[in-house]
């Protein structure tokens, strides 16, 4: 897509329509400013897919009753360093926010903790979780269970396991650096996004259930698998985050998930996990920043291949994007812009434009 196509909006602009639009659908205000701190910075931080991009399909399961736009968020301590968190079926960012908070809470007491997260929904790019901790001198790692299965066991073809997210963050002299990655080969939310610009898919990404065929048409998604990252490693590490964040913690998993894309109002169920681990209890915490600075220096001095540019590592996109996108403005496909212009219309609320 070339420049023209797109729409840089300050995001200081793309936050407010964000928690207007939310308020208008039933949450309260300090729900939906904190929804839209969280979607901003996905946007931001360069995950296109899980920003203001979404925001028509949360207002719509908001409207639909499919979110309790009023959860009693709840957490119970079920050990020093491990607890619960049921989500009452709130926004997702909303839960795993307070899941966050606890898991930071718990380390910083005990110098680790578990927390496992049920009856939750969408949050958002797993690297959001996973930046908290190693904001507060911690090591963070996020995984969730996917709102919709798109992927089989390696070899099958029946649609059983979610792009399940995994990220890990830890702290640097430059800020935290984060990893943060689907199980598939690509993020389900590039493929709608693919879809929405109309924008041809690269073969390698899907495949035909029954012919096996290669599928480049985001529109014929539906009809095929998305191939996991890695041949067989990523469809395992999808099976195993798929037990840890769902059936440990009595959320779906498998047979269980609900596409959260074709239904609007039926509960999820979606289940996350975040680990803490507090640095200083094994080393200082200036020692640990200093070493991963003199690390990340010899990478990046490295001797590159033939072609290779720049050698990047995890963060660089998400530091690139953040700093860009804070000066230049948001860029959002002209397509998405007319859908929230419909939908302020619809909510009654003042459009891009006017803000």
């Amino acid at each position: 897509m070339s420049n023209a196509d797109l729409v840089n909006v300050p995001s200081s602009v793309t936050r407010a329509l964000i928690a207007d639009a939310f308020v208008a659908a039933g949450l309260p205000a300090a729900d939906a400013e904190k929804c839209a701190a969280l979607m901003t910075e996905a946007d931001l931080t360069g995950a296109d897919g899980h920003g203001i991009f979404r925001l028509p399909q949360y207002i719509r399961r908001l409207r639909a009753r499919g979110f309790n736009a009023h959860p009693n968020i709840t957490v119970m301590r079920t050990a020093p360093a491990t607890a619960l968190v049921d989500g009452d079926n709130g926004m997702g960012h909303l839960v795993m926010s307070r899941a966050s908070d606890e898991a930071i809470t718990l380390a910083r007491e005990n110098g680790v903790a578990w927390v496992g997260v049920r009856r939750s929904n969408h949050a958002g790019p797993a690297g959001l979780y996973a930046e908290m901790p190693a904001r507060q001198g911690m090591v963070g790692l996020y995984a969730a269970v996917a709102n919709a299965n798109h992927m089989a066991v390696w070899g099958g073809a029946d649609l059983l396991l979610g792009t399940n997210p995994l990220a890990i963050g830890v702290p640097s002299g430059t800020g935290p650096l984060v990893l943060d990655i689907a199980t598939s080969i690509v993020a389900y939310g590039t493929v709608k996004k693919c879809a929405q610009r109309g924008l041809k898919m690269p073969e390698g990404w899907f495949v035909h259930a029954e012919t096996g065929a290669p599928i480049t048409d985001a529109n014929r998604a539906h009809e095929g698998l998305l191939l996991p990252m890695g041949e067989y490693k990523g469809a395992g590490l999808a099976l195993m985050i798929g037990l840890i964040a769902g059936v440990l913690n009595g959320a779906a998993f498998g047979r269980d998930v609900l596409d959260f894309n074709a239904d609007d109002k039926s509960a999820t169920n979606t289940g996350h996990f975040i680990v803490a681990v507090d640095i200083a209890r094994f080393v200082p915490l200036n020692t640990f920043m200093s070493e991963v600075d003199r690390h990340v220096r010899e990478l990046r001095a490295s001797k590159r291949l033939p072609g290779v540019a720049t050698i990047r590592l995890p963060g660089d996109r998400r530091g690139e994007c953040r700093a860009q996108r804070r000066r230049d403005g948001v860029p959002l496909p002209k397509p998405l812009v007319a859908q929230l212009d419909a939908l302020a219309a619809e909510l009654k609320i003042k459009p891009l434009r006017e803000r």
